[in-house]
């Protein structure tokens, strides 16, 4: 599955052949992510990648997550999706992570938007949230852009490279969605 956002941005949804360009991405990319995403010391070789996107595929199969490569004029740029996704309690939660060089283009918004719209449209979602380091304010700038609710910290949501970081908490609820 593609989705066109615009001629700049598209969502492809994750597969084998991604393994590359994901690595290279994310090694460039290793000391910024390193911030924020507690997995970069488990992703060091393509061999490694490529069994994450083999247990992506798996779960999607099992109807459990969707994660979508984001290409950004013509480039891998980062990965957004849903992981988990509940489907007895109906709730879905948006992961992302994208490029140092692509911050501040609007990326993360726009993508997040066509998820929303999928998650409650297409997977019948009650419930989509996103979780931020509390201290990680660009990326809790999406949610509060979108207009979700923040809920509040979980505390020690993530051991992060030794010490345990807090997250803000955000939701928005099908209601919400809809009377927007």
């Amino acid at each position: 599955m593609q989705i066109k956002i615009s001629d700049k941005l598209i969502l492809a949804q994750i597969k084998a052949s991604h393994s590359n360009e994901l690595f290279k991405l994310t090694d460039r990319n290793r000391l910024y992510l390193k911030q924020w995403l507690p997995w970069l010391d488990f992703i060091v070789t393509e061999e490694d990648t490529s069994d994450y996107i083999k247990r992506a595929i798996a779960l999607h199969q099992d109807s459990r997550c969707i994660t979508f490569v984001i290409n950004y004029q013509g480039k891998t740029s980062g990965i957004i999706g849903f992981n988990p996704i509940d489907r007895t309690n109906k709730i879905g939660e948006i992961g992302y992570w994208l490029s140092e060089d692509c911050q501040g283009n609007g990326i993360i918004t726009q993508a997040c938007r066509v998820l929303i719209k999928i998650g409650f449209d297409d997977f019948g979602l009650n419930r989509i949230q996103i979780p931020a380091a509390e201290h990680n304010l660009k990326s809790r700038a999406v949610p509060e852009r979108l207009g979700f609710v923040f809920e509040g910290i979980i505390r020690d949501k993530e051991l992060l490279y030794g010490n345990y970081v807090n997250h803000a908490m955000y939701s928005l609820l099908r209601r919400e969605y809809e009377r927007d």
